[in-house]
């Protein structure tokens, strides 16, 4: 979904639902139906209502109102559910033009694989599908890690929703370096990928 907070706010609450349960319930009348509704959801949007909060040689031309009203369209609880954000900073014309290649997707396509497999030998599922005491079982953090993990998100003010799924996160970051235990280093780069919108910065 390109342009996030142009969607209707209605249309993006209902995601809410299929992204934490994978189903989806429609009510009508006097009769309600459930269907399958697992899906990868990548979304991307702008800074800012102009696109240039934060760039590096254009200035924003919105008022901070502008900034808190457009990243508002994004509820709390959506956010939540998205286990993944990065930001993308804009790069020089010349980094683009004559940047260094990145690793091939053959490659991280069999890391990614190797990982999966990884996953399903140790608890038969994807780390996806970890809840609760399966969660515990599974993630095999290290006591540091699990500190580390407590302090951000008593700090950030973090749900119980958004720690268990930036500990999936870690997981899989393990996972990805083929080690068991999931160190600080893994957390702290969960952590990273839970950034909230600011305004401003």
């Amino acid at each position: 979904m390109d342009e996030l907070p142009e969607f209707p706010r209605a249309a993006l609450e209902a995601l809410r639902e299929p992204l934490e349960s994978g189903h989806i319930r429609i009510s009508r009348a006097a009769m309600q139906s459930e269907f399958p509704a697992r899906f990868q959801l990548v979304g991307a949007m702008n800074p800012c209502p102009c696109g240039f909060l934060g760039h590096p040689t254009k200035a924003c031309r919105d008022t901070p109102d502008q900034v808190a009203r457009y990243q508002g369209k994004l509820s709390g609880p959506l956010l939540d559910r998205i286990d993944l954000h990065v930001e993308v900073p804009a790069l020089p014309a010349n980094d683009l033009l004559h940047g260094v290649a990145g690793e091939p997707s053959a490659s991280i396509r069999e890391r990614v694989q190797a990982a999966r497999a990884l996953a399903q030998r140790r608890q038969g599922s994807p780390n996806q599908a970890l809840a609760g005491q399966a969660l515990d079982a599974h993630v095999n953090a290290e006591t540091a890690a699990l500190k580390f993990m407590h302090t951000a998100a008593a700090r950030l003010g973090w749900s119980a929703r958004g720690t268990h799924r930036a500990l999936r996160v870690a997981r899989t970051i393990a996972d990805l370096a083929g080690l068991e235990a999931v160190g600080v280093a893994h957390v702290a780069e969960a952590v990273q990928y839970r950034r909230v919108l600011k305004v401003g910065g």
